[in-house]
Formats: C-alpha cells, structure tokens, sequence
C-alpha cells in the first residue's frame, strides 16, 4: 500500500500574485492524484510537526523566528529575495513537516510500503539556520531525525532529484557518516551548490552536477554509474526522497531536459534498493516543479510507480 498525505493549510501558503511556487501547483497534483486510478492509495491528513521534532534539525531560535512570523491576513514577508511567508505560511510549514514524519511513521510501523507527501512549502533549500530558495523547515532532514528518534533507525538515505541542489540536505547530511545524500542537479544554477568534490565526512554526500540540455541519457547515467551505486553500498535502512520534478524539459526554471519516463524510471530503481536494504520502505516528498501539466503528470507517474512496489 501506498500513503498519500496533505494537508488544507498547505493551500494558504501565499506567495504572492507571479510567485512560481504557489498554490496551484498542489491544486495540479492534488487533481492528477484524484483520478480514479489512484483510488487505491490510503489518504492522511498530516499532523501538525511538534517543537521538539523541527528542533532535532533546526535551533529553538531558527524555530521560534519562522513559527513568530505570521503577517496580517493579506501582507507578506519576504524572509529573502525569494522566499515569501503569508498569514498562513507558518502554519502550512509545521503541517508539511508533518506530513514527512507521518509517512515515516506510516512505512515504518508497517501500514504501507511507500508513500507520498503532497506538501508545500518545500524544504530541501533550508539549512539548519537559514531559510532560501521558497523553503523553511528542511522536511526531508526532519523526516530523517524522527526516523532515528522513534524508531532507532540509524542508516538513512536522503535522495534528491529536483533540479536545484539541496544544499539544506547536505549540510545536516555532511557531518553525520550514517546519513547519505545523492544528488543530480543542474549547473550553474541556484544555489551554485552541489559540486562532486563535495563529498561530506565519509563520503555520505555523492553530487553529479549536470549542465542544461543534459537530457535523459545523461541524467539516467550520473544515477547508473555514481549516484545509485553509492547509494546500494550505502545500504540504507530508510529511503526519504526529496521528489522535484523541475528537471522536467517543460519547467519553466531550469533546462535539463528530463523526461517524465526518466523520473518512473529513478523511482523504480530507488525502489529496487530499497526492497534490497530497507524492507521497501520509502518515503517520497514533493520539492519543485513549476510547469502545472507537467508537475501533474510527473507526480501521477512517480505515485503509479510507487503504487507497483
């Protein structure tokens, strides 16, 4: 079984008239998935993250600063030149988190296999000290702590394939060996992270840095030849996959030409790993993708393959 999460708040999230991560991105998804193919997945609602769970990843200061930022109804703060918070952003943020450690608790107290976190904002741009690139709390890093907290996980592997490196991730990733993060992403582009000599405290961070154009052979050969094989090696006991679908040819932010049939294809090699090492459990939660059509399609293509496993 598969475990779709969202929550309502994730829609009051305001980013402002033009912003290109804005609600109608999760309305796209939200649509694609109600299809009735999709009738199988089980649907939650996410939880609100608690303190205690954001500050296994964040400081109480860092926590305190984005959850007391909360504009009139209407007004908006621009925390940087692009990341924007509304009335209801703060809100949206604890219930994303949430969303992640409940697709944790999902896959790992045996409910499900996989599943799907349909949130926004996004996460895998915050560091543990500093906001960016539309993201506040690093979902995916979260995920992981809770994952160890709970559960006593001590292996966990944190996959990113959106089109801008997570350099957030890497940075909680980078000084812990028993956290891995893999990555491809374009290059130059923001945030100008990502480079393969980056290789965290024990070789757990593994970057292939891709130029625009790259296109699906390139793209299928960085996660082939470097990415998935780390990653085997590795041999997680958790999967979280920070699931941008900006490489797609269509989106307007990038250009590296990726296809929808190239993201089934990744899903279902991450989940050949994971049936390997993890007992199948993997936990995938929505970064970017700014084309709506292609957004949808990517998603609904990625769940239909998460559903196979």
């Amino acid at each position: 079984m598969t475990l779709l999460i969202g929550h309502p708040s994730f829609l009051e999230h305001d980013t402002g008239d033009f912003h290109p991560e804005r609600p109608d991105r999760l309305r796209a998804v939200t649509a694609a998935l109600a299809d009735e193919e999709f009738s199988g997945l089980a649907r939650l609602v996410a939880p609100t993250a608690t303190i205690e769970q954001l500050t296994r990843v964040h400081p109480q200061n860092y926590v305190d600063a984005i959850l007391g930022i909360r504009p009139p109804e209407g007004e908006l703060v621009h925390v940087d030149g692009d990341t924007v918070m509304s009335a209801g952003s703060a809100n949206a943020a604890r219930h994303a988190a949430g969303a992640v450690i409940a697709a944790v608790d999902g896959v790992l107290k045996g409910r499900a296999r996989t599943a799907f976190a349909a949130v926004r904002p996004p996460g895998h741009h915050a560091t543990p000290d500093v906001p960016g690139g539309f993201c506040l709390f690093n979902n995916v890093a979260i995920g992981a702590m809770h994952a160890r907290a709970a559960f006593g996980l001590r292996r966990v592997a944190l996959i990113d394939f959106d089109v801008h490196h997570g350099q957030g991730t890497q940075a909680v990733v980078e000084p812990d060996p028993d956290l891995f993060y893999a990555s491809t992403h374009q290059y130059p582009l923001y945030p100008g992270t990502g480079s393969a000599r980056e290789r965290g405290i024990a070789g757990n961070v593994v970057n292939v840095p891709l130029p625009a154009g790259s296109g699906s052979a390139a793209f299928r050969a960085a996660w082939s030849d470097r990415l998935l094989p780390a990653l085997d090696n590795f041999a997680p006991e958790l999967i979280i996959v920070s699931a941008g679908f900006d490489a797609h040819r269509r989106d307007p932010l990038a250009q590296l030409d990726v296809e929808t049939e190239d993201f089934v294809w990744l899903t279902e090699e991450l989940l050949s790993i994971a049936g390997r090492h993890a007992g199948g459990r993997l936990v995938s939660v929505l970064e970017g993708g700014y084309d709506l059509a292609a957004l949808a399609e990517s998603v609904a293509a990625h769940v239909r393959a998460l559903m196979r496993a």
